[in-house]
């Protein structure tokens, strides 16, 4: 006899909890990883993307270990916007509750990042998560311990309290305890800091590690990338649901209301060309189309909307770094012989606008490898597991080095950062960005026109020091030359030693005819001059 299979519902947060390795929590040491990446970014978004200039504050501290399994507390300390009390617990408690469920460049997506770490905390140590946090302008600092009621997917406040505050400090301060392994994860760690520090030159970040090293990387510029700002859809970023959705919560009386208000780069003349090229009135109101029966209707709707002309989206409510930025972060941690950057014009993938910025940095104290250094970011995260799925690996790799006079190994690092409203991820980890064909094509774009600036740079070097060969050849002889001339330009019973005054007219004669027949700029010199260069030459030379 069968026997009939039990159906049951499973919340979200249980579904996180049970399959963990999902959103990137797949063994202790990448967890570990995983949980100071996700409450970084929290605090980077807080912060720069507020117009703060971002204090983080990383601590690691191992609280216990057996055989079984090693246990380490992670605090992340911001000075960030803050969040409220009457969100807190949600905030941090509740899967898929979060502030960035709208159109805007945001370093986290999908609401789940923080309370995977949560969730990941109570299965490994049975231990709740601390908040302490406080917003601009509030005169009380607000602590909740909480942890995940799984099966309800709520928060469920273990302790709370307020105390009045004592500065000005605003901010949040998030603690909690999982199963970790330090040794593991330690080089993934340090290269996530560090690559932070790249891309965020004007964050001051200090990393305590559970041997109690102190790891700082201070700020080196004030200066920052504009905040990112909240943008309406684009018709052809959206799909029917969506649109039922926007028919839903729109207070738009008519469907040309409708249009105008709630999509970007849609006038009243562009609206009024797209509603009969669909044959619906302009008059007609909005909710009139969310009927059970217009589901043919609505879709029929969102498919002319993607083959229809408007105008591409906006890109000012993007944030890119800017070629400066990238310039700092890079100069600061290499200190390389050549640096450059390039920020490209915004382009369009699936209604999305998205901007591609990439740095080229070359010599000082980069490594020489048989391949470049890639440092992938996707709205200023950096991405450091699954590089050979990454779109801009498959780019890097393609790319013959020899076209542009350099042979590996070599000293290079290749820096890619991709800015949007919705990167498209390979997976929940957010750690590759797909190969979709106009993100790879500008990343190509980028990378090249790098690459022929650094062989030209690499090629000028070279002819400065195929010059700067021929000063040394010829200062060598000027003393001998002088000498020379003096000799032969007499009879021989005129000859006579040189008077120190007409040496030294000849020296000066000969040492302008090499400076000018000869240009070596100061770069290769390393002097005020040719000339300076030359008679610091002369002076080691010495003649029997």
């Amino acid at each position: 006899m069968s026997r009939l299979e039990n159906f049951r519902e499973m919340s979200v947060a249980e579904f996180f909890a049970k399959y963990r390795e999902v959103a990137g929590f797949s063994n202790p040491a990448r967890a570990l990883y995983q949980t100071i990446r996700e409450l970084v970014e929290n605090s980077l978004d807080a912060t720069d993307g507020h117009g703060i200039l971002p204090e983080i504050r990383i601590f690691i501290e191992k609280v216990n270990s057996s055989n079984e399994k090693s246990l380490c507390r992670v605090t992340v300390e911001d000075n960030g916007i803050g969040v409220p009390p009457t969100v807190m617990p949600e905030a941090f408690g509740k899967v898929l509750f979060s502030s960035k469920y709208v159109i805007r460049q945001t370093r986290g997506m999908y609401g789940i990042g923080v309370k995977a770490a949560v969730l990941y905390g109570q299965v490994t140590t049975g231990s709740y998560v601390e908040v302490i946090s406080s917003t601009k302008g509030s005169s009380y600092i607000y602590m909740k311990r909480l942890y995940i009621d799984m099966k309800r997917n709520e928060p469920v406040i273990v302790e709370e309290a307020q105390w009045r505050k004592p500065g000005l400090w605003h901010g949040t301060r998030v603690s909690l305890a999982i199963e970790c392994d330090w040794p593991r994860a330690k080089s993934r760690v340090l290269e996530y800091v560090k690559r932070t520090a790249i891309i965020a030159p004007y964050a001051d970040i200090i990393l305590q590690t559970p041997e109690e090293e102190i790891i700082y990387f201070p700020r080196t510029t004030r200066k920052m990338p504009k905040p990112p700002r909240e943008s309406k859809p684009h018709p052809h970023g959206i799909d029917v649901e969506t649109l039922k959705q926007m028919l839903t919560n729109t207070k738009a009386k008519t469907m040309l209301e409708f249009m105008e208000a709630e999509f970007q780069s849609v006038g009243k003349i562009t609206a009024l060309k797209f509603l009969e090229t669909i044959g619906l009135k302009h008059n007609m109101r909005p909710k009139k189309l969310l009927k059970d029966s217009n589901g043919a209707i609505l879709a029929r709707i969102v498919d002319s909307m993607r083959l229809f002309k408007f105008k591409p989206p906006r890109s000012d409510y993007l944030s890119p770094l800017g070629k400066e930025l990238i310039k700092i972060g890079l100069t600061r941690m290499y200190s390389p012989e050549w640096v450059d950057a390039i920020t490209r014009p915004a382009r369009v993938y699936q209604g999305h606008p998205f901007i591609v910025e990439v740095g080229l940095a070359y010599g000082g104290s980069i490594p020489s490898l048989e391949e470049p250094i890639l440092l992938r970011y996707a709205n200023k995260i950096p991405l450091i597991y699954e590089e050979r799925e990454d779109v801009s690996y498959k780019v890097l790799k393609d790319i013959n080095w020899k076209n542009y006079e350099i042979n590996m190994p070599a000293p290079i690092v290749v820096l890619v950062h991709v800015a949007s409203t919705k990167i498209p991820y390979r997976g929940v980890g957010k750690e590759s960005i797909s190969d979709v064909p106009e993100l790879e094509q500008e990343i190509r774009a980028c990378i090249l026109e790098l690459a022929r600036r650094l062989r030209r740079y690499l090629s000028y070097k070279e002819r400065e020091a195929e010059a700067m060969r021929k000063v040394v050849v010829l200062a060598k002889y000027i003393p001998e030359i002088s000498r020379s001339l003096k000799i032969i330009s007499k009879s021989p019973d005129e000859w006579k030693p040189l008077e120190p005054n007409e040496e030294k007219d000849i020296v000066d004669a000969l040492i302008k005819l090499i400076a000018n027949y000869i240009e070596v700029s100061k770069l290769i010199t390393g002097k005020s001059s040719v000339e300076d260069m030359i008679r610091d030459i002369i002076s080691e030379v010495k003649i029997s």
